[in-house]
């Protein structure tokens, strides 16, 4: 059973991560991945601010949990966790896409503390965290392994290649998220690379499978703790959520997979943030 204190503390962090996204990292008139960054904003938080072993003094601790963001395109989510935890401070946000900055496009280990891996080529994120989990395994650490993957991302042949893999050599330190939004950069995906049934497919090929609300922040604990719990195979979380979560304009819209907002849109998102957020405090009370 999840505590209501820890819900409460989730949810108020995947706020905080939203408000940034919109205030700090994209604002009026920049081209950004707004859909796809607030569909994972209770996930990131779940493990950034309470399931993963990290050290934001020490980014390289070596017993450090490892995340990955296959969908390097929703870096913007990730960059808002990592000031938020102190990884950097939170004035570097408003200089994200800034030529020779510390935050660029997508995730890039070489200028961000905290950053993993270079993702965002889209198909990749699964192998590599495979490769960081069988090392971990060989090197005798504990140590366990979360990545993030897109659900438009699944018609990437690399990651059924990736997930035979793990399957094959029982990662049981690994944890796969599918951020199952249901829109990619041009629209549903049922119109354009529908693969069918998500959740047998991942059964088919040897894992774990958990099917959550991805927006729920007792679900997503519940379902990381399972998947500690399992031996021998590896877990895929499939996270059902809402492209653009929380901004009215954006939800379910792929013009906002990555798109610029207006001066209006970006007033009005300020204010479906607020409000979403004062209707969830009203509900605790």
């Amino acid at each position: 059973m999840v505590s209501s204190e820890l819900v409460h503390k989730l949810q108020e962090k995947a706020f905080d991560l939203r408000e940034h996204i919109v205030k700090d990292l994209i604002g009026i008139g920049k081209v950004g991945h707004l859909g796809g960054s607030s569909s994972c904003a209770e996930i990131v938080a779940a493990l950034y601010f309470h399931k993963m072993k990290i050290d934001p003094k020490s980014p390289a601790m070596e017993d450090r949990d490892r995340f990955l963001l296959s969908k390097g395109h929703a870096a913007l989510v990730q960059y808002a966790a990592l000031a938020m935890a102190g990884y950097f401070p939170t004035e570097e946000l408003k200089k994200v896409k800034v030529l020779g900055g510390m935050l660029q496009g997508h995730p890039d280990m070489t200028s961000t503390p905290g950053v993993e891996a270079n993702t965002g080529s889209l198909g990749q994120g699964l192998s590599v965290a495979n490769g960081m989990a069988l090392g971990l395994r060989l090197d005798g650490k504990k140590s366990k392994v979360y990545v993030i993957i897109g659900d438009g991302e699944l018609a990437e042949g690399q990651i059924w290649e990736a997930a035979m893999a793990a399957a094959r050599f029982k990662l049981d330190n690994l944890t796969a998220i599918v951020d199952r939004n249901r829109v990619q950069a041009t629209g549903p995906i049922v119109d354009r690379f529908d693969i069918g049934d998500v959740a047998a497919k991942w059964r088919a090929f040897g894992w774990n499978l958990i099917e959550i609300d991805g927006h729920d922040p007792a679900a997503i604990i519940e379902a990381l703790d399972q998947a500690d719990t399992v031996k021998g195979k590896p877990t895929v979380i499939i996270a059902n959520t809402v492209k653009g979560k929380g901004i009215s304009f954006a939800e379910h819209n792929a013009a906002f997979h990555n798109g610029a907002m207006t001066a209006e849109q970006y007033q009005i998102a300020i204010k479906d943030l607020e409000k979403l957020r004062q209707q969830w405090q009203e509900k605790q009370i």
